[in-house]
């Protein structure tokens, strides 16, 4: 009995060293944590003077703002903006106790323990208040290795515990909703509520609120816009909570459970007018920050400092290219629909797609139903479609890309990357295609420097060339015999004609040309090449044809004039280029100046005139690529260069005829439309409403270009056409076109070339 009892005193004793030691270690681990000894623990009067990160604000050259970047989206508000159902479903869920506690809820603590630890419950809930809740928003979590959330959790505690001594209830509480995030980088009720219902956080309704205190759960699984079924099921389980603690009533909870998720969701940041391009002013913003942060010694951070970026784009002309880009691929979005909705074009496209699922492995998934978004008016909506009917959209959606520089600077005045930033990221400024009869200009330039005239006639007879399996080029109105003058050849923009020309000029010049032009892509030399086989981005095309709009010199694209700190001390600012090169004449440059003039007034541009009214001093050129797959248009003058493209990610899909396929009917509606509208705005029309250079008499003859577009073929011609038959070979053909560049170069008629 005697060893027993010492059994027991020994046990005793024990228990009370190791309580007083334990109670010891954790009380020496609190101070230690206090003291700073795990890091900086914030004074009383430090979290008073708690600021937000700053974004950094984008602007226009006409002073508008386009866009912010920023760690986090947060916009402030005030307490008495906040609806009462809001604080209600927050408390409710979060922390019911809230206005019991003084930050630290024990009660909560021993639940955790009781039902999580001892029970094995999954669901027994977490033990941080929102005061507690608020710290970690305010100042993260640091890694502390295998005792990190021991460190963290006393962190908060001891600061959750100082917030409340500084702040009042209703203080912490607006603090805690300015701050906590909700998902897609958006931080604070407000830009929550504007983001997923598109209205003021006072505006919000019970159901709505329940859905934003929903997201805090998990703020992706329990996302309404990419997850709604999750998003529903959250929201009511935060309306039951509301109706245990007596906030709504039962039968109030059996209606609201009922109701459809109705979102008005919108992502400025994704589906603004210049997003495209405040992706590329980011990235080159950063470089150019980094530059000066590794010169200066500096810190400087896009995302935190409120730095002022000012771009080159122009909003007004911005905003008229979005409506237009809306308006024109809409309709012909919708005529692209109709051709595959019925008929053997209907079958061709299913089987498209059924190969298209096969080959992702999601043959056997055909019939599965999915919710996906869809455009429809430039706008997202939120659809549900079998898994096909999902592959058959995306292979028929029609994508577009336009843009617009100053030729005299190379300042991007415009930038439309695409018909929606949030479901289609990829920029189709960038995306190379054929370029078709876009092309033709840098042809018929290298002629120009080889001493060719806008009135030397081209040969329009017929062509076939045996050494390239018979090749046979067309002209769109498939005329065939007589003669053009380059001027018509080009502003119409025939392919016989500018084949031959190919023949003639010198292959090596051309390519030389080519590069200096800025393209990436290699120029084959293969007379295809003539027609625009070789593939070219909006952005190369651009920037090549500023340089007949400029007079000939090199011009590199620019997007930012000057970055500034909140301070107002200049990181940035841009100075223009004193090295561009000249790469074409300005004689050169005239000459294609004037024909694709022409091409505007009567060709294949004359559309802008006839029937969109766009009066502006213009030149201009279309291509439409083999099978109508791309479709392009560039205009410019001395003062701007606008360029588009329309097509379909699959080469397999395009229109089937040019009446909806064609450059002048898919893509020249897109600069039409935006420079109709710039009527509108006095000070954007006057900027872009520039002349080109008059006719020098000392230089051109005034009758340079007063010559018949077409000649006949006298009955000579026809004999000697017929008797040499139609097919030719690449040899023969250049080497006839070098005898008639050899008479020509003589001033003399060659009569013996034809």
């Amino acid at each position: 009995m005697r060893i027993k009892n010492n059994f027991l005193r020994i046990l005793l004793k024990s228990a009370i060293v190791i309580a007083i030691l334990s109670i010891s270690i954790i009380i020496g681990f609190y101070y230690a944590v206090a003291n700073g000894f795990f890091g900086k623990i914030y004074t009383e009067q430090e979290l008073l003077s708690f600021e937000n990160e700053l974004a950094s604000e984008v602007y226009s050259s006409d002073n508008i703002l386009l866009g912010k970047y920023y760690n986090v989206n947060r916009t402030p508000v005030e307490y008495d903006k906040l609806p009462k159902h809001l604080i209600n479903a927050l408390v409710a869920t979060e922390d019911v106790r809230f206005f019991e506690h003084s930050g630290v809820d024990i009660r909560s603590y021993i639940r955790v323990v009781i039902r999580t630890i001892i029970m094995g419950e999954s669901n027994g809930g977490g033990g941080s208040t929102l005061t507690q809740q608020l710290v970690k928003n305010m100042y993260g979590r640091s890694n502390f290795g295998k005792i990190s959330i021991l460190v963290n959790k006393v962190k908060e505690i001891i600061l959750s515990q100082r917030i409340e001594k500084v702040f009042n209830k209703d203080e912490i509480l607006i603090l805690y909703l300015n701050t906590v995030a909700f998902g897609e980088n958006v931080y604070g009720i407000e830009a929550a509520s504007q983001r997923y219902f598109n209205k003021q956080v006072s505006e919000l309704n019970i159901e709505q609120s329940a859905v934003l205190v929903g997201i805090l759960k998990a703020n992706t699984y329990y996302n309404p816009h990419l997850y709604p079924q999750n998003s529903i099921r959250r929201r009511n389980v935060v309306l039951k909570q509301m109706s245990r603690v007596n906030f709504i009533s039962q039968t109030a909870y059996d209606s609201l459970k009922t109701l459809p998720l109705e979102l008005d969701y919108k992502n400025i940041q994704r589906s603004g007018i210049a997003n495209y391009y405040l992706k590329i002013v980011r990235s080159k913003a950063n470089k150019l920050i980094e530059e000066y942060n590794s010169a200066k010694g500096s810190e400087y951070n896009i995302e935190k400092d409120g730095l002022i970026i000012n771009t080159t784009m122009n909003y007004q002309l911005q905003k008229n290219a979005t409506l237009a880009y809306n308006e024109h691929i809409s309709k012909q979005q919708q005529k692209l629909k109709a051709q595959y909705a019925k008929g053997k074009n209907y079958r061709y496209l299913q089987n498209l797609a059924l190969k298209e699922l096969k080959s992702k492995g999601q043959f056997n998934r055909k019939n599965e139903i999915v919710y996906q978004y869809i455009i429809d008016n430039g706008k997202l909506q939120l659809d549900s479609m079998t898994v096909l009917d999902s592959a058959k959209y995306s292979l028929t959606l029609l994508h577009a890309g336009m843009q617009a520089i100053n030729p005299n600077n190379g300042a991007v005045l415009m930038w439309v990357g695409g018909r929606n930033f949030s479901t289609q990221p990829y920029d189709q400024i960038y995306a190379k295609r054929q370029m078709a009869s876009t092309f033709k200009p840098f042809l018929y330039a290298q002629a120009f420097e080889e001493g060719a005239k806008p009135c030397d006639y081209i040969d329009n007879s017929e062509l076939i060339l045996s050494d390239f399996d018979d090749w046979k080029p067309e002209n769109y109105d498939k005329s065939i015999g007589g003669k053009y003058s380059m001027a018509a050849a080009l502003s119409h923009s025939k392919n016989i004609p500018t084949v031959r020309l190919w023949f003639a000029v010198e292959f090596e010049n051309l390519r030389k040309l080519w590069n200096s032009l800025g393209f990436s892509s290699d120029l084959e030399n293969e007379p295809a090449v003539s027609l625009g086989s070789s593939t070219a981005s909006i952005y190369e095309l651009t920037r090549a044809y500023a340089s007949f709009a400029n007079g000939g010199y090199s011009v590199n694209p620019y997007f930012i004039e000057s970055i500034i700190t909140k301070q107002g001390d200049t990181i940035y600012s841009h100075k223009q280029e004193n090295d561009t090169i000249k790469l074409i004449t300005a004689k050169t440059a005239f000459y294609i100046n004037a024909v694709l003039q022409k091409a505007i007034n009567e060709g294949t541009g004359i559309s802008m005139r006839s029937r969109y009214n766009v009066q502006l001093p213009l030149a201009g050129k279309t291509g439409t690529s083999q099978k109508f797959i791309d479709a392009w248009f560039v205009a410019y003058n001395p003062s701007i260069v606008i360029a588009a493209r329309v097509g379909a990610n699959s080469p397999k899909i395009h229109f089937n005829n040019g009446a909806n396929g064609s450059g002048g009917r898919s893509a020249l509606p897109l600069v039409a439309l935006t420079l109709q509208n710039t009527k509108r705005n006095k000070t954007l029309y006057k900027s872009i409403n520039t002349k080109f250079t008059p006719i020098n008499a000392e230089e051109y003859p005034a009758d340079f270009m007063n010559c018949d577009d077409f000649k006949e073929d006298n009955a000579v011609d026809k004999v000697k056409h017929f008797l040499k038959g139609k097919k030719s070979n690449l040899k023969k053909e250049k080497k006839k076109a070098k005898r008639k560049k050899r008479w020509r170069d003589w001033g003399l008629s060659c009569k013996v070339c034809k």
